[in-house]
């Protein structure tokens, strides 16, 4: 497919993966929509482009409220009148350990990383089954897999985006509307950037865009980066659970 003249949104397009797309599909000849919680991050690097005004629509919005991405998404189609594609990014995590183990964390991490994506598709879904066309990118994680020391609340939120994303696939097959689910390993990102642990092949964000935007032009229903990872990742995923915890720190 081509992004010629579609109209794009992206959330969580302030920093990391979601920036690196945006910047990229400026080139693209597409009306983009960009959200964050901090909109005036998103403005400070779109300032900097040779044509500002590719970037198309730029608003506020906290994924974790309702209300809010209901009126995020109203304003959105009162200027481009529809969505064609969906990339659904915003993402928090957080090392915690049984030191500090805490509800509020676990509430924050599942309401941006799980229901935020169900929130923005509560509103994409009724106009895109009605033209029966459209395409959903939620980014979930090769972390999906299994539960990882210290990011439990994260690979949670992870797998339950992952679980419901290829169930709705199936369901929206009849309608015309295609989920794309996007696993990426370790990219440099300010949130990556917090942890102390190690991650091996990591990339940049720039180049986790260009997996992204390749795979949605193929419209490829896993698009997972880089092949270590997602080769270790498999590995991982089939080891017996009391080898897998016996090994795991």
């Amino acid at each position: 497919m081509k992004f010629e003249n579609k109209t794009i949104l992206i959330t969580g397009a302030s920093t990391g993966i979601g920036k690196a797309v945006g910047e990229k599909l400026l080139n693209e000849n597409c009306n983009l929509i960009l959200t964050a919680r901090r909109n005036e991050k998103i403005e400070e690097w779109v300032n900097k482009i040779d044509n500002p005004k590719a970037a198309g629509l730029i608003l506020n919005n906290d994924v974790t409220d309702k209300e809010d991405v209901a009126e995020t998404y109203h304003k959105a189609v009162e200027k481009f009148e529809s969505i064609d594609i969906a990339i659904l990014n915003s993402g928090i995590g957080k090392s915690v350990t049984p030191q500090t183990f805490n509800s509020q964390i676990a509430e924050d991490i599942i309401n941006t990383n799980f229901l935020g994506v169900i929130y923005w598709i509560e509103q994409l879904l009724p106009e895109m089954m009605k033209r029966k066309s459209g395409i959903i990118v939620p980014v979930s994680s090769l972390a999906d897999n299994r539960g990882y020391s210290g990011s439990g609340f994260y690979c949670a939120s992870k797998s339950a985006l992952s679980i419901f994303a290829e169930g709705l696939s199936i369901d929206l097959k009849t309608y015309g509307i295609k989920v794309l689910t996007i696993k990426p390993g370790f990219v440099k990102t300010p949130m990556t950037d917090k942890n102390k642990f190690k991650m091996p092949f990591m990339i940049s964000a720039e180049k986790s865009a260009d997996y992204i935007i390749s795979g949605i032009k193929k419209e490829k229903a896993i698009i997972q980066f880089p092949f270590p990872t997602v080769l270790g990742s498999k590995i991982i995923g089939l080891l017996p659970n009391w080898f897998y915890r016996l090994i795991a720190k």
